[in-house]
């Protein structure tokens, strides 16, 4: 560990944690003199105004986890004893950048539709806006936006800078492009040349940028393209998050395959895998990588469904290990006698109640929510079950509609995931629990 610093180093910071949150995190201990957003790397920095306070920080924090919108961040000293930058972070500053008509705007905790009309309605006050594309990078989603003029662009990065498009999310990040003339090849919701209206419109059309990613099809809910989720347009999940989307998650994702790395390859296996991650979708095929035995690809039903197992299982502890959760490379998993298919499994969640599901989705905690159980369970029954996973700290048996359900509370979040992993679709008493996360804070 790093000697004590005033500095302190923040990690897993997701795009829809806010600089105020972090402040609310950390106020409590003392002043916070600075603090720096590194939104590429999805970390943070923060000065305390004193030594003892930000040793007061990190040992309430090393000792209890905080979450923050869902999502678990994690404190330490910076090897900085001093931050002595006042530049935004994120990007360089003004002077150090050579001003350009073309502005690379990446846009952070997207919680509506990002359109090309949306976002020329946006820049457009400030010079005339010849051309706009859109695409979906690691970094989350971003926009080329071309002025006519180096003098109209400089207005609207000072001018939008930092901001935000709608109340409390979509906030601006911007800084000039090293392109000199964008191409654009289609007008639709995901690219325009406004200084050209009749290039035809293509469904899933490609930016021609180098080193930029696909755009088509990101917007499915805007007409029908793509297989299986159809981006959005799905009934269900519209219903479900009819009050928006989950914080971080943007519904543009169209690949179904994960890759699951920094597994413990001595207690894991497809049917625990399937039990986690079948909590943010139906699970088509799993494989266990022989040639690295900490390794696994899952195949989701779509897109979505991968985006959430993504945003919500990165970093999340499992049989002592700290689980990395990324999109792979390919797009599906061939069928095998090294893989698992689980398409047809009645033990997939999203098949009869998929808009509760949906609403259900978070990350670990340390409470589970178990159903399915029967009528004459008792508590002392259901701490035997799941005591071997770690200490209990509370349960609470209930009736929905006449049916026994319980929540159980563990002292950590890993022995939580540990209990739901292991017993999930597990015969207990005669029927067959089936256990999920609980967004509650109490029995």
């Amino acid at each position: 560990m790093s000697e004590p610093s005033k500095v302190i180093h923040v990690r897993n910071v997701g795009q829809e944690i806010t600089e105020s949150d972090l402040l609310q995190l950390a106020q409590p201990f003392g002043s916070v003199n600075k603090l720096v957003m590194l939104r590429t790397k999805n970390q943070a920095l923060l000065q305390m105004q004193d030594l003892a306070s930000a040793i007061s920080l990190v040992d309430c924090f090393t000792n209890s986890q905080p979450s923050v919108r869902g999502r678990n961040v994690y404190m330490q000293f910076s090897s900085h004893q001093e931050l002595t930058t006042n530049q935004n972070p994120g990007r360089k500053s003004d002077t150090d950048e050579e001003p350009n008509r073309i502005l690379l705007v990446s846009i952070h905790n997207v919680l509506y539709p990002m359109t090309v009309d949306v976002l020329n309605q946006v820049f457009s006050p400030y010079g005339f806006v010849e051309k706009i594309i859109t695409f979906q990078k690691s970094a989350g989603f971003q926009a080329l936006i071309q002025f006519q003029t180096r003098q109209s662009a400089t207005s609207a990065m000072s001018a939008l800078h930092g901001r935000n498009i709608y109340d409390g999310c979509c906030q601006l990040d911007i800084q000039y492009s090293n392109l000199s003339d964008l191409q654009v090849n289609y007008n639709n919701e995901r690219s325009r040349d406004f200084t050209n209206p009749d290039l035809p419109s293509e469904q899933r059309g490609r930016s021609s940028q180098s080193g930029y990613g696909d755009g088509g099809g990101m917007y499915g809910v805007h007409g029908a393209g793509g297989s299986g989720y159809q981006q959005m347009g799905n009934a269900a999940a519209m219903a479900a998050f009819a009050g928006g989307l989950p914080p971080g998650v943007s519904g543009m994702n169209d690949r179904c395959t994960v890759i699951v790395s920094n597994l413990n390859p001595d207690k894991i296996d497809e049917d625990k895998l399937f039990n986690l991650f079948s909590l943010y979708g139906n699970i088509v095929r799993i494989k266990l990588l022989r040639s690295k035995p900490d390794h696994a690809l899952v195949e989701m039903a779509d897109g979505f469904q991968a985006e959430l197992a993504v945003h919500f299982l990165k970093g999340a502890l499992l049989f002592g290990k700290r689980i990395e959760v990324n999109y792979s490379k390919y797009s599906n998993i061939t069928p095998s006698a090294e893989t698992r298919d689980f398409q047809n499994s009645n033990l997939n969640r999203f098949n009869r109640t998929t808009a509760k599901s949906y609403r259900y989705c978070c990350s670990p905690t340390k409470m589970i929510h178990l159903s399915s159980l029967p009528e004459d369970v008792s508590e002392d029954e259901i701490v035997e079950l799941l005591e071997e996973h770690g200490p209990i700290m509370s349960t609470k048996l209930f009736e929905v509609n006449g049916k026994k359900q319980a929540l159980v509370l563990f002292e950590t979040e890993e022995e939580a995931t540990e209990a739901l992993v292991c017993k999930h679709a597990t015969p207990f008493c005669g029927s067959v629990v089936r256990i999920s996360f609980s967004q509650s804070h109490s029995t």
